[in-house]
């Protein structure tokens, strides 16, 4: 099992790049089901559930050619529409291939999601739209189970709460559905907006995407199409944190902007220098220690929770107490315990943390418990004394690429260690 081994007190400095969103391709490639087409994506992600994903695609029979970061899909007959457990147990988007595979085979048969374990993500969601549309499904054994022999019908969609991977699987079912769908109380994620634009693409009828309000107008038929995924604003909200927590000077390259607006506020209030370096680059610049700010997560375009651990760990150092409320998880809290570890001041109560910033954290042996969490201990053992080691990696690995790289050139001292090695070199 892979390590990271991390010296802190490496201030960060130069410029590092942001990959494409995972979040956003996973729907992407979901959506390439929906054609018989061949569908080319651009800046794909090199990451765990992305390598999950291209093997359910292909297990269904549809034809994955990559290269690079390119991935090529042509779904021509899809054999077997089924998201087996031991593919997808690792995964949590797995029921984004739910509406795609019955809207384009009349027929699905996917495995409940696995992946981070941080609470419940209700499928029923998914489930209760697709039922609106005419699927007949049942749900046993671990699985849910889809059938529309005479097709998905249009109609009227209000979700009871915001859902991201609800809202896109149901536009990928909607656009090949007889008539118009209109999806109230959608997601407005910029990951949503991405793959409206593919499909739009692709030949799909689509007003409203980045609204609560998406109207959909089935075909018949979708066609291929080529698209470049858009920048991942988790991965570049991260680095940003990095950069504060370093005291350094780091500009963020290859990122959105206005999808940070949230982040980028509470850092100000912070006491971070944050500016837009052209078009597409943040610079983060800090020359002192941070002051505590207070953060509560919201769907977009409020702070995601998916930026809520990385900072939680600039908090750990800030001065003064700081409340940070999770609104949409209810079990995210995990990586307090293992910040704890590092020297953090952290007291849980339900779904609030408050952390009482401390002058120093402290290297420590740690364990990853999920994506973000994983993520936070990396930025906690940057700023830490002394070395800090990092378990169960392949956490962080299903949503970053090649984290440790895009520090070291920016100055950190992180490498990746197997058991085997680190046990080598210990005294």
């Amino acid at each position: 099992m892979e390590k990271f081994l991390i010296q802190g007190g490496r201030r960060l400095e130069g410029e590092i790049p942001v990959s494409g969103a995972k979040n956003s391709a996973l729907p992407v490639l979901a959506a390439c089901l929906l054609t018989r087409e061949p569908v080319k994506l651009n800046r794909i992600p090199r990451v765990r559930d992305i390598r999950t994903m291209e093997k359910l695609l292909s297990y269904t029979g549809a034809h994955v050619e990559i290269n690079g970061l390119q991935v090529m899909v042509r779904a021509g007959a899809l054999k077997k529409p089924e998201a087996p457990y031991d593919l997808v147990k690792t995964m949590r988007a797995s029921s984004l291939v739910l509406g795609p595979l019955v809207a384009r085979t009349g027929r699905a048969r996917v495995s409940m999601p696995g992946g981070c374990a941080i609470g419940s993500r209700p499928i029923n969601l998914h489930v209760t739209a697709l039922e609106q549309l005419g699927a007949e499904i049942r749900q046993e054994h671990g699985y849910v189970e889809a059938a529309a022999p005479n097709g998905l019908h249009g109609t009227y969609v209000h979700f009871d709460r915001i859902t991201v991977t609800g809202t896109e699987d149901l536009l990928m079912a909607a656009t090949l559905a007889d008539g118009e769908t209109v999806i109230e109380n959608a997601a407005r994620e910029p990951e949503v907006q991405d793959l409206a634009t593919l499909l739009v693409k692709m030949g799909a009828s689509i007003e409203g995407a980045g609204t609560s309000t998406i109207r959909v107008q089935g075909v018949a038929s979708l066609h291929g199409a080529q698209h470049t995924i858009i920048p991942d604003r988790i991965e570049a909200g991260t680095f940003m944190i990095a950069g504060a927590m370093t005291q350094g000077d780091v500009v963020i390259q290859g990122c959105v902007p206005e999808h940070l607006h949230a982040l980028t506020v509470k850092m100000r209030q912070a006491g971070a220098d944050v500016i837009e370096a052209g078009g597409s680059a943040m610079r983060v610049r800090c020359a002192g220690r941070l002051r505590a700010t207070d953060i509560v997560t919201e769907e977009y375009p409020g702070f995601a929770t998916d930026l809520q651990a990385q900072y939680m760990a600039m908090m750990a150092q800030a001065e003064g107490i700081s409340f940070i409320t999770e609104t949409i998880f209810e079990n995210r809290f995990m990586h307090a315990l293992e910040l704890a570890r590092m020297g953090a001041n952290i007291r849980l109560e339900g779904r609030q943390a408050i952390v009482a910033g401390v002058p120093e954290l402290s290297g420590a042996q740690v364990i990853a418990s999920d994506l973000r969490a994983s993520a936070s201990l990396v930025l906690a053992a940057l700023v830490a004394k002394g070395e800090t080691l990092i378990d169960r990696v392949y956490h962080i690995d299903r949503g970053y690429e090649r984290i440790e790289a895009k520090l070291r050139r920016a100055g950190a001292q992180i490498k990746r260690v197997s058991s085997h090695e680190y046990a080598a070199q210990a005294p």
